[in-house]
């Protein structure tokens, strides 16, 4: 069997509910596609904080380098809002992202079977939707220097820095025309190259980058419009490239389409070990209440099979998993008349009891 080490670090709120479930979808499929796992859990987030006095520990990051793929379940919570900002849990997944070298962010956001009713959007708007979101992950304004609050006049002032490097944006944006080759050969990348000198740097670059993919149709579009876009013909988008902060609020945007942030997976690639986690955050107003929506997590699951090792088939498999379950069982969050609630030890075991029937 090939065998393969995961670390699983669950985080804070609704992270170690939906990481169960998880967990137990993965070493199913695993089993099934003669994957060995070796599964160390790690704490990251408020969760290590409360533990060790860092959101991550130097055990925590060092399992994660030596490791093939890491899973992550959410972090942060108004539980540590009051801490210092260079210690809040944020923190500890941005170190991670960092030190991992992932810097290209990838966020499916399909329409999964009759999921369509649980849109807020239009039927006729979504149906059919299927995009890439291609975030850049290490750059830009979450990472750029000088960076602070301080006094200024007798005032404070809080100030961050855009900032992007050619090569930054190369890489990122061959790995979306790459991606993009894989689907329908479409790519929008997206900018504010009209007040912004560092996203007018991000088009020429991105512009240049897809003239090695001529086969590759390349459309820019500043960040505003895209947003309005997104809601009024997502269908139009196929593969999306953008910056780490467009790309966080834009994905999050395209979550509604899916009918709930609680069903988009994840990957984080670049460097040799993939990070793998939900979209949606930890949610603490709901975190041990059987409540939360586990498919994101076992979707993300699916996302490491398929990029961190090479299994498409297995992803394949939890995909239409997920698909046939939805049909008759959904959580709260993505309820529709007609469908049984459940919650989220039951959803896994449905989506359990549907693998085992593929």
């Amino acid at each position: 069997m090939n065998k393969k080490k995961i670390v699983v670090t669950p985080g804070d709120g609704i992270g170690p509910e939906v990481t169960e479930q998880a967990l137990i979808i993965l070493k199913e499929v695993a089993t099934r596609f003669q994957l060995e796992l070796e599964v160390e859990e790690m704490p990251v987030g408020g969760t290590a904080y409360d533990q060790t006095g860092t959101p991550i520990p130097d055990e925590t990051l060092k399992a994660c380098l030596d490791a093939d793929a890491v899973l992550l379940g959410a972090v942060d919570g108004p539980k540590w809002e009051p801490l210092d900002f260079s210690v809040r849990p944020e923190r500890g997944l941005l170190k991670l992202r960092s030190e991992l070298q992932l810097y290209a962010n990838l966020r499916p956001a399909v329409i999964y079977g009759d999921l369509v009713d649980a849109s807020t959007l239009k039927r006729d708007v979504v149906e059919g939707a299927d995009l890439m979101v291609i975030r850049e992950l290490t750059g830009g304004i979450y990472f750029g220097e000088p960076r602070g609050v301080e006094e200024r006049n007798g005032e404070r002032v809080g100030f961050n820095t855009l900032v992007y490097s050619e090569s930054e944006i190369r890489r990122v944006g061959k790995m979306a025309c790459e991606i993009a080759m894989k689907r329908n050969k479409k790519l929008t990348s997206v900018d504010k190259a009209n007040v912004l000198e560092s996203t007018e740097l991000w088009r020429e670059v991105m512009t240049d980058v897809v003239k090695d993919f001529p086969e590759i149709e390349l459309n820019h579009m500043y960040a505003d419009n895209a947003a309005m876009q997104l809601i009024r013909d997502p269908k139009q988008f196929d593969t999306m490239v953008t910056t780490n902060m467009f790309g966080d609020i834009l994905s999050d945007a395209a979550a509604m389409m899916t009918g709930s942030i609680g069903m988009l997976p994840s990957a984080s690639l670049g460097g040799n070990i993939g990070l793998y986690e939900p979209v949606h955050g930890s949610a603490p107003d709901i975190a041990g209440q059987n409540l939360a929506n586990p498919l994101a997590m076992i979707l993300s699951t699916g996302m490491m099979l398929r990029y961190s090792f090479d299994l498409g088939q297995a992803d394949d498999l939890i995909q239409k998993a997920v698909v046939q379950t939805i049909e008759t069982f959904r959580t709260g969050d993505i309820m529709s008349p007609g469908k049984t609630q459940i919650g989220c030890r039951q959803m896994g075991d449905k989506v359990l009891e549907t693998i085992k029937t593929l």
